[in-house]
């Protein structure tokens, strides 16, 4: 909190201070009076909730699905070489392609609408989870293993009572990178195509001047990301415990 207020004290401190002196146009650097401003005539007009959850929904479903597909192909990968052996070429060819070259094509494949979009977020996020997973699940103490067969656990019971306790706090990591990335894409998938949602929020900004409500879109994607990563850690502290205490 005191890191986050004096952020807040050094960003109204430059940009009043710019106002006062003129160094640049102050249009350039809003105040944080000016960026409230635009919030509050967004939260009167209804249009902030609706960009707002309308990136939500789409963020929701493209993370979704590839947090699905990244938790399976990663325990899969982590458990058993011949599937690593088989899908890790591919990922470690397609995944330093920057996702932004291939967006052009979600939309020639999937159109304008909501599908696009969707998909784009997914292909952007399944990569960096599917890594972290199969990592963690990789990283997982071959004495624990060892241990637990020792006393009869089958290998379904390995998997389920050692594999993903034990490799659960670097999945969460995964999914925290993984969201970040979902509200990063995001902003440029709604760039093009979209009549809502907080990247198209920003470009409305861009394109009638208005860069107060450029950083508004910005603060308003931090601080739900922040949200979403507060609690990923409030689950892993939740879960964790009580899986090692198990």
């Amino acid at each position: 909190m005191i890191a986050l207020l004096a952020t807040l004290a050094g960003w109204a401190i430059v940009t009043y201070g710019n106002a006062a002196l003129g160094v640049v146009n102050p249009v350039l650097l809003p105040t944080p009076g000016a960026v409230a401003a635009v919030l509050v005539d967004a939260i009167r007009d209804g249009s902030l909730l609706r960009h707002v959850l309308t990136s939500l929904v789409r963020v929701a479903e493209g993370f979704g699905l590839a947090a699905l597909v990244a938790l399976v192909a990663g325990l899969l990968a982590g458990i058993c070489t011949p599937v690593r052996l088989l899908i890790e070429p591919v990922i470690e060819f397609v995944r330093p392609i920057p996702p932004l070259a291939f967006l052009p094509m979600f939309l020639v494949w999937f159109g304008l609408g909501e599908t696009s979009k969707v998909a784009f977020i997914g292909y952007t996020t399944v990569f960096p989870m599917f890594v972290g997973i199969a990592a963690s699940v990789l990283s997982v103490d071959v004495m624990l293993l060892r241990a637990a067969a020792s006393l009869g656990a089958r290998r379904r019971e390995l998997i389920r009572r050692v594999v993903i306790p034990a490799a659960l706090p670097g999945i969460i990591v995964a999914l925290r990178v993984g969201f970040g990335l979902a509200l990063f894409v995001i902003v440029g998938a709604e760039f093009m195509g979209a009549d809502a949602g907080l990247g198209y929020l920003i470009m409305e900004g861009r394109t009638f001047f208005n860069p107060a409500q450029i950083v508004l879109g910005a603060l308003v994607l931090g601080l739900l990301g922040s949200l979403v990563n507060w609690l990923l850690l409030a689950l892993e502290r939740r879960i964790v415990p009580a899986q090692k205490g198990a």
